[in-house]
């Protein structure tokens, strides 16, 4: 007896390659009263927020998973807040590339072609060092952030300025202060 496979009806067509439909790069136009030129600088500033706050993300899941010490459960608790905060700016600036008409960075390997984030030890830090990492990497993302969103409003762009200033900037510096302060040193006292 001869088993036929039918390639109708509810069989999967795996294996799919397709073409490219719109290179990474490029915009396509949408009636958004914003020029090409306009635009397309845009893209390419939140592209690079993009890809160093998905690293930021990163950073905080490793440390979370990584943190040591007496303070483990309050830092653990904190940094997993901050990775989820970090998670959802990196949905709302892909979302900003994509209604610019871009394509927004998304595959880890490009993300890491672009990022000035540092890749930091595959290993276990001490705790201050973790988290002064990742207070460097809010000051990278800060500074991005600064310099994009002043430019972008000369260009006429105040969809991604309030993004990158109301979203990206608030959420970085009080971040950045939360870590911060876990960095005091605090004298011990004694009765």
């Amino acid at each position: 007896m001869t088993t036929e496979i039918s390639h109708t009806g509810s069989q999967p067509r795996l294996h799919q390659k397709g073409r490219i439909i719109q290179e990474f790069g490029t915009v396509k136009q949408f009636p958004l009263a914003l020029s090409y030129e306009a635009r397309m600088y845009s893209c390419q500033r939140v592209n690079k927020v993009l890809a160093d706050t998905q690293i930021l993300y990163g950073l905080y899941k490793k440390h979370h998973w990584l943190m040591r010490g007496a303070t483990f459960y309050q830092l653990h608790l904190v940094l997993d807040q901050h990775a989820t905060q970090q998670l959802a700016l990196v949905d709302a600036l892909a979302e900003r590339v994509q209604t610019l008409g871009g394509v927004a960075v998304g595959d880890p390997r490009h993300v890491a072609e672009l990022t000035s984030v540092p890749r930091p030890p595959d290993g276990v830090e001490e705790v201050p060092a973790m988290l002064s990492r990742l207070i460097e990497a809010h000051e990278t993302i800060l500074t991005e952030a600064h310099d994009a969103a002043a430019r972008v409003a000369e260009l006429g762009d105040d969809g991604t300025n309030d993004l990158l200033v109301s979203q990206v900037i608030r959420t970085g510096e009080l971040q950045t202060w939360f870590l911060a302060e876990h960095l005091v040193d605090t004298p011990l006292v004694r009765a």
